[in-house]
């Protein structure tokens, strides 16, 4: 049951750093709960995503600059419970998904500030944990795809790393969009991503990927390293080379005739409401993995670092009621 307004409570529980390093250094304390600011809405956390970008900001390897104390965290779905100045799309009550700010800090908490323009209406056929599980994955994939690697229906696409997060996504969008779909995977993973709707799968283990896919219009390189160097033979002229990984070879895309880049992922609403949009037409699977407690994180982020065995599927943080204890 949502709480009135009048029942935000003065204080949070959050996942905090005070210092950069391992996972022991995260904390599980109370702190004031924050108001709104302009563009900004109070958000009363259901679930919360975890990333691998999770333990980099942790650890004190973000690109960005990070302030400390910080509380980590950035995909989430919950109830909007206060809205500030200037926010028209957003109304108390709401059940919203997205992500928190262009720091992706502040989610792991019982309440969290988010960005307006960084979250979107949760698909109505998704529970709160599913929603959490989606954000920065799903768009990465998205904008890969669409707005970077320009695949429109009747292109042909490789996916490089197609049974991660990312990768799965990217199968199941580009194929909706019409594409013909070539994937790289383990020959573990080749049933799961067939299910995705992979048209051509690839054991990157005993096949060369040069062999199979031939003048595609995009690669999307989700692997990087030798792979990412390869993928500039199988790709039309013309085509486009796009890495969420790391920066291609700018003197190689010249010799083949291509653009390469790479990008960062920037989570916007209007991404969001697009994939609310596919999720709830049906023909969109999720894969969330375990989900555990606020007072876990600190074993989550042991997974991160691999001190516990990886399991498959998203990592989500589930908020307990606002009584759960800080360890």
């Amino acid at each position: 049951m949502l709480k009135p307004l009048s029942a935000i409570p003065a204080n949070t529980l959050a996942a905090r750093v005070h210092n950069f390093g391992g996972p022991e250094n995260i904390i599980v304390e109370e702190v004031p709960t924050p108001s709104p600011a302009g563009g900004q809405v109070l958000v009363q956390v259901e679930a919360a995503g975890v990333g691998p970008w999770d333990g980099w900001i942790r650890g004190g390897n973000s690109v960005l600059t990070q302030p400390l104390p910080l509380t980590l965290g950035s995909d989430l779905s919950g109830i909007v419970v206060a809205v500030g100045p200037d926010v028209s799309d957003f109304k108390v009550g709401d059940a919203i998904y997205g992500v928190t700010n262009k720091r992706f800090t502040d989610a792991y908490a019982h309440y969290a500030i988010a960005q307006a323009d960084m979250i979107a209406i949760k698909p109505d056929s998704l529970d709160a944990v599913e929603a959490a599980s989606i954000p920065v994955i799903a768009v990465t994939a998205w904008q890969g795809l669409f707005d970077h690697g320009h695949v429109r229906n009747g292109h042909t696409v490789l996916i490089h790393g197609g049974a991660g997060g990312v990768g799965a996504y990217a199968i199941q969008f580009a194929k909706k969009a019409g594409a013909r779909v070539i994937t790289t995977a383990s020959a573990d993973d080749a049933a799961y991503v067939r299910t995705l709707g992979a048209d051509v799968v690839i054991d990157y283990n005993n096949e060369r990927f040069e062999d199979i896919a031939k003048d595609v219009d995009a690669v999307i390189d989700l692997v990087g390293g030798d792979t990412q160097t390869r993928s500039f033979t199988v790709l039309k002229k013309g085509g486009w080379l796009i890495s969420a990984v790391s920066a291609p070879d700018q003197e190689a895309a010249k010799q083949y005739g291509v653009t390469a880049m790479f990008f960062l992922v920037d989570v916007t609403s209007t991404v969001l409401s697009a994939i609310a949009k596919q999720i709830d037409a049906g023909g969109i699977t999720t894969k969330v993995g375990p989900v555990y407690q606020l007072n876990d994180v600190r074993e989550v982020h042991e997974i991160l670092e691999g001190k516990r065995p990886r399991p498959g599927g998203k990592i989500v943080i589930a908020m307990s009621p606002q009584s759960e204890a800080a360890r």
